[in-house]
């Protein structure tokens, strides 16, 4: 979608009545990389316009300022100006710092139509003066939004603990979203599974994701992997033992007569014998296999556990 239509969809939305705060414009100000602003009585029309510049995937000013898209993008004349085109007026002291900023809908007469937020404490179309017109601009160079990539966003949730997002695959899915959410939640963010500005300079500076002293020193309950490991070793160990028990007695008597054999001659053993003599003791390198196996399938497990990577 273009900025424009974007920025169509939201026409009806208002400031939230009374002291109350309406968080779809408290989300515009953290998507432009203001998530300390907590109330959408600060001034927000520069807000609503970065924020569709954003979602479109155009980097906008990511400031408050409305007067701040003076250098945005390429400079069009008015009589060129064409739907979407940011537009900025003055607003107070016309050599001030203080303006207004929307979008271009069209013009009559001496008037222009404003689409745009924060104008009387809504999303709507609007007319204002000429006379107040301080510039139109247009993208042409302006860079792409792209704060980060799905990619990047799940490398960095996960290197960080949010291990709801599964394997890094670059694809925002309902596992990517969970993890956005989770990581939003402890970090004060909007709930919003969106990637965003507010969300990269987020995952730039936090820290990993602190775990609860019960569970890094716990184990999972009822875990079918851990119980099963669990049965794993009961059953090599026994084999095991059952294995060289069995050998134990046969293999005193053949010393004694290994003895005064190997005296003598070395004799050729066949295989019938050969395979006899060792398939206890290869039975019992196996047993001994799956009781290491599962030694390290259950140590997986509780690892996973205790640095959260599984519930």
């Amino acid at each position: 979608m273009t900025p424009y239509a974007i920025a169509q969809s939201y026409i009806g939305t208002t400031e939230g009545p009374g002291p109350e705060d309406n968080p779809v414009i408290v989300e515009m100000y953290s998507t432009v990389g203001h998530d300390w602003v907590e109330h959408d009585s600060v001034a927000w029309c520069a807000a609503f316009v970065g924020h569709c510049l954003e979602r479109a995937g155009l980097r906008s000013t990511r400031k408050l300022n409305a007067r701040s898209y003076l250098d945005w993008g390429v400079p069009v004349d008015l009589a060129d100006a064409q739907e979407g085109d940011i537009v900025v007026f003055t607003r107070g002291n016309p050599n001030g710092w203080q303006g207004h900023v929307g979008f271009y809908a069209g013009a009559t007469g001496n008037s222009i139509e404003v689409l745009g937020g924060n104008q009387a404490d809504a999303v709507n179309v609007r007319r204002y003066s000429k006379s107040r017109l301080l510039g139109v601009r247009r993208a042409g160079n302006v860079a792409p939004a792209a704060p980060l990539t799905v990619l990047q966003a799940q490398q960095r949730l996960s290197a960080l603990g949010y291990h709801e997002v599964g394997n890094p695959d670059g694809i925002m899915g309902p596992r990517t979203r969970a993890a956005i959410l989770a990581f939003r939640d402890d970090n004060d963010l909007p709930r919003v599974p969106i990637i965003d500005v507010a969300l990269a300079e987020a995952l730039d500076r936090a820290r990993p994701r602190a775990i609860a002293p019960e569970r890094a020193t716990g184990a999972p309950e009822s875990s079918r992997i851990v119980n099963a490991a669990n049965a794993q070793i009961g059953l090599g160990l026994f084999g095991a033992l059952g294995s060289v028990g069995s050998q134990i007695g046969p293999v005193v008597s053949e010393l004694e007569v290994a003895r005064d054999t190997v005296e003598r001659t070395l004799a050729v053993v066949g295989l019938e014998e050969w395979l006899a003599a060792v398939t206890p003791w290869l039975l019992t390198a196996i047993f001994v296999g799956v009781v290491v196996y599962a030694f390290k399938a259950r140590s997986a497990r509780i690892e996973d556990h205790r640095t959260g990577r599984t519930m």
